[in-house]
């Protein structure tokens, strides 16, 4: 993806991108936009931006291409066979991944790249993806990475004492082949340990689901698990990309049948509901995609959802930069309570990173220091930002 542009966009363009994506695309009326002249080359820069340039030129050419200059229209089609091919070569090797793992007997989930491309588009390379995504159980993380490290996969994050004394609290680790640039994270959990998520791993080993992925069947996260975690990770990224809200709302698109009101109750239960309920509000603004009707009363009745999701809107559509989570922990919007969300930046704060190995570098014997200096040096950096 290309530098964000978000100061300098046009609102018309972003609209237009959001009616050429949406799953029922509007485009009698996106037509009759680019009849009437806009940046094109903007709302091109805008789909990079977020995400969605294969649906998007799938949208445009259903309308045969009208108002697109010949080179923004050989830009999009370069990039879109480039994404084909991508996918297919990362498909190849979540499939041995797969296959590798089952060998050693090691319970695996794969979520998002591939895995959802496949069960919510249909097809590989209509979703933008540059990873791969692998849940296992945490006891088995070891035999995980014994199996990436027999397929070429090398940490980018220091040895294992280094990931487990300063990267654990994310509850993954990133992996990459340095012969076909394909990297995984591998994760025991979904969020980090500072805050809830609406679906939990025993939760996604209790109802295992099943997708296609070229040849290849590939245990996945489907149903009600899957709108637990897109809503989750939707809201632990701060709605950052139309991608994001769009996956979402092709789910419920597609899945009118699943049980919505419980699936509220189960993030509820967990202390993030609402995680569930913007992510409605988000795929309704943005995409017209209805509220399921057990949540519509449920989203009306939440100030704080509709503030939240009348900021991040806007910061989508009215060109604001979008928020950079290391700095202000809009993770934390998971978190339903006001006490919630200060334990779980407590909890950071107490937390050792590799910002404070970089920071100042100690011998291992010596690092459980970090968590006494920790909170020490945030003072001073938050001091000497001030000045």
């Amino acid at each position: 993806m290309t530098e964000p542009i978000f100061r300098r966009v046009g609102v018309v363009e972003f609209e237009l991108l959001c009616l050429l994506v949406r799953p029922k695309a509007e485009l009698v009326q996106a037509r009759g936009i680019l009849a009437g002249g806009v940046d094109v080359q903007i709302l091109l820069d805008l789909a990079d931006e977020h995400g969605v340039r294969p649906q998007l030129r799938r949208r445009l050419s259903e309308i045969s291409w009208s108002g697109v200059p010949d080179v923004v229209r050989s830009s999009l089609e370069g990039f879109c066979q480039f994404n084909g091919a991508r996918a297919l070569s990362l498909s190849e090797e979540l499939g041995h991944v797969a296959v590798a793992l089952a060998a050693r007997g090691v319970p695996f989930a794969a979520f998002k790249g591939p895995a959802l491309a496949a069960a919510l588009y249909g097809d590989l390379s209509l979703r933008e993806y540059n990873d791969l995504d692998v849940i296992v159980p945490q006891e088995r993380i070891g035999d995980a990475e014994a199996v990436l490290g027999a397929l070429g996969f090398c940490a980018t994050q220091g040895d294992r004492a280094f990931r487990q004394a300063f990267l654990a609290y994310q509850r993954q680790f990133t992996f990459r082949h340095p012969d076909i640039d394909a990297v995984i994270d591998l994760h025991w959990d979904f969020c980090g340990i500072h805050v809830p998520f609406p679906v939990t791993p025993a939760e996604v080993w209790a109802d295992p689901a099943q997708v296609r992925v070229g040849n290849r069947t590939i245990p996945t996260v489907a149903g009600a698990n899957l709108a637990l975690l897109l809503a989750g990770h939707g809201t632990k990224e701060a709605w950052r990309c139309l991608e994001w809200v769009n996956d979402f709302a092709l789910l419920i698109d597609s899945e009118r049948s699943l049980d919505w009101a419980a699936i509220h109750r189960r993030a509820a239960a967990r202390g993030c509901g609402d995680a569930v309920l913007l992510a409605c509000a988000m795929a309704e603004r943005l995409l017209a995609v209805p509220v399921p009707r057990d949540l519509v009363q449920t989203v009306a009745a939440s100030a704080r959802v509709a503030a939240l999701a009348a900021r991040l809107v806007a910061q989508m559509r009215d060109g604001l930069p979008g928020p950079d989570r290391k700095d202000d922990l809009s993770d934390v919007d998971l978190c339903d309570g006001r006490w919630d969300r200060m334990k779980a930046v407590l909890t950071l704060v107490l937390t050792r990173t590799v910002g404070d190995y970089h920071a100042m570098p100690l011998p291992r014997p010596l690092w459980r220091l970090y968590h006494l200096s920790r909170p020490f040096r945030l003072v001073a950096k938050a001091l000497a930002a001030r000045v």
